[in-house]
């Protein structure tokens, strides 16, 4: 079997196609193609256009900002796929093992946050000068009296 442009494996999704199956809003499809992330091609009708393999580039997208990486990171992240192409499993392995390093020190980050919330709940001052979540270290000392918020 000889397939053609016109067979239904090339055919080219519109945004609400793309937004249906990747469950991504159509906003979002658009500031993502502002920002670079994905592209898309023009109709004849000028209507945006995407290639099949943009679904598994925005669920690279959607994976990364749900563990908390910034879309300027998942940028430069698929800038270096050659011509744009679509992560493989391959790629991913190795953007997934750079953003471990960043998962692992918001883990760290909010553990340390619970302990200090614990200690806070548990005195129960929550004074302006000792409370380490409110204040820490009393760098607001450094400001002067009166409110700083």
């Amino acid at each position: 079997m000889t397939l053609t442009c016109t067979d239904d494996i090339f055919k080219a999704l519109t945004v609400g196609e793309v937004a249906e199956r990747s469950g991504v809003a159509v906003s979002a499809l658009h500031f993502y193609e502002k920002k670079g992330l994905i592209q898309s091609s023009r109709s004849a009708g000028n209507q945006r256009r995407y290639h099949r393999d943009v679904l598994r580039r925005v669920a690279v997208i959607k994976v990364a900002q749900r563990i908390g990486i910034p879309l300027v990171e998942i940028a430069e992240a698929l800038d270096e796929l050659p011509d744009g192409r679509s992560p493989t499993a391959r790629d991913w392995k190795r953007m997934s093992a750079k953003w471990r390093g960043h998962l692992d020190e918001r883990i760290n980050d909010l553990t340390v946050l619970r302990d200090q919330l614990n200690e806070c709940i548990g005195c129960g001052c929550l004074s302006i000068k000792a409370c380490r979540l409110r204040n820490p270290f009393d760098t607001l000392s450094e400001k002067g009296p009166g409110p700083h918020f």
